[in-house]
């Protein structure tokens, strides 16, 4: 379970179980409030991952042409 402890400036902190963690306060919904409990679904996205690799080999490429 997700808590919303308090928000700190451009923070949300959150409680998972024992501990605590930041996240940007702009991916909470701006009706949340403290003590709400939140989901976070998070998915993988494989495009811009592979875009991104590729841009990074180019970059690399470049670097090291013989």
């Amino acid at each position: 379970m997700l808590i919303i402890d308090r928000f700190e400036e451009d923070w949300a902190v959150i409680e998972f179980g024992q501990k605590t963690f930041n996240i940007p306060k702009v991916l909470i919904p701006p009706e949340a409030r403290e003590g709400d409990v939140i989901n976070i679904h998070i998915t993988l996205d494989r495009k811009a991952t592979d875009t991104r690799a590729g841009a990074i080999k180019r970059l690399v490429d470049e670097l090291f042409e013989d």
